[in-house]
C-alpha cells in the first residue's frame, strides 16, 4: 500500500531512519513545533524514535508518514502524511510540517494536494480531516486554499504541552 508520491517539485517518500538528521533539524525548531503536539526535539535520538513509531503504524496500515523531499536540491524539507487511516469508515486525518526556511513557497499546499489525490484516487477514501489550533493561521490558510470546509471548533479536546487546547476541524470529501 505504501508508495512514493511525487509532484512537479516534490517527492513524498516513506520516512526512513536515514532521514533522522534532516527531520531532527525541522522538529527541533520551536517555530515549526509550536502547533504540533510534541515539544521541540533536543536530541536526534528523538527523531529516530519518531520514525520508528511511524514505521510501526504503517505496518498495521493505521498511518503513513512521508518525508517531503525537494527534487531540485534533494533535501528533506518537511514531512506529511495520514495520521490516522480508518478504512472501515473510508476516512483519514492528515498532518504536515515544513522546515521554516521553506515557508511561503507553496510546498505545503503542493504536498497536501498530492496526499489528497492519493487518498481519494488510490486509497478510495471518502473523507479527509485536518485538526488545527485556531491560532495556526498559516495552516488554516493552506486548508482554505485547498477547499477544506471548516466544520467547527472542538473545545479543549486534546492535551498538548501540558494544557488542553481547542482544535478547529476541517474536512474535504471525495465529492467536493
Amino acid at each position: 500500500m505504501i508508495t512514493d508520491l511525487s509532484t512537479k517539485r516534490l517527492m513524498l517518500r516513506k520516512m526512513q531512519l536515514s532521514d533522522s538528521d534532516s527531520l531532527f533539524q525541522i522538529w527541533s525548531n520551536p517555530e515549526v513545533t509550536r502547533f504540533m503536539s510534541i515539544d521541540r526535539f533536543t536530541d536526534e535520538k528523538q527523531a529516530k524514535e519518531m520514525i520508528l513509531l511511524f514505521d510501526e503504524l504503517s505496518k498495521g496500515d493505521t498511518a503513513i508518514r512521508y518525508s517531503i523531499i525537494e527534487l531540485e536540491s534533494n533535501k528533506i524539507i518537511g514531512s506529511c502524511g495520514y495520521n490516522i487511516l480508518d478504512f472501515e469508515n473510508a476516512k483519514t486525518e492528515i498532518g504536515y510540517e515544513i522546515n521554516k526556511h521553506y515557508w511561503g513557497k507553496g510546498y505545503a499546499p503542493e504536498a497536501i494536494t498530492c496526499l489528497i489525490k492519493h487518498a481519494f484516487n488510490d486509497l478510495k477514501l471518502n473523507r479527509i480531516e485536518a485538526k488545527v489550533e485556531p491560532e495556526n493561521i498559516n495552516s488554516i490558510k493552506v486548508l482554505r486554499k485547498l477547499n477544506f470546509l471548516f466544520e467547527g471548533t472542538m473545545r479543549k479536546v486534546e492535551r498538548s504541552k501540558g494544557r488542553f487546547i481547542d482544535l478547529n476541524l476541517y474536512s474535504l470529501l471525495a465529492t467536493d
